[in-house]
């Protein structure tokens, strides 16, 4: 996928200043595509050091199913946030529903997460994606989630 002609990835600093998200919850390292309200990928690379690691499981390390689905919802926030014209305006992303998440192969340390994210509907504040995790090419995990656009609680 690209982001035609002049996109500049988005790295973790931009990536940040959209979620709220923090170590050792931020699981997008940058975002190398992006085409305003239809898709997005972004990457994660999957460390020995990252914190789950140490408990799931301390003799084959594999990143936890859910923790991926999360990775593409961060991923689908860049996304709509973007799409959206949100920017910089403190919104956060709330899970609504996930559906239909299949997990293909297990995610082991020291490989790049692809992270494809694309838009299937959209009103108002809520949104409904489909995502796909893949290393390599090949399909690593994938689910379809619908997400709302809030403000913070006491905004």
């Amino acid at each position: 996928m690209s982001g035609g002609e002049g996109f500049d990835a988005i790295e973790v600093g931009a990536v940040m200043a959209l979620l709220p998200h923090r170590f050792p919850m931020l699981l997008v390292d940058r975002v190398v595509d992006f085409v305003p309200n239809e898709r997005a990928r972004g990457i994660k690379a999957v460390t020995i050091n990252e914190p789950f690691f140490q408990g799931h499981f301390p003799a084959r390390p594999i990143m936890p199913g859910v923790l991926i689905v999360e990775a593409l919802a961060q991923t689908a926030g860049v996304l709509a946030i973007k799409s959206l014209g949100e920017a910089g305006a403190n919104k956060l992303v709330y899970f609504m529903a996930i559906e239909n998440a299949k997990f293909r192969q297990p995610v082991e340390p020291g490989v790049l997460l692809n992270l494809d994210v694309e838009f299937v509907q959209r009103r108002a504040t809520v949104c409904k994606f489909n995502g796909k995790a893949s290393i390599d090419g090949k399909l690593a995990a994938e689910a379809s989630f619908t997400a709302m656009i809030a403000d913070p609680p006491g905004a």
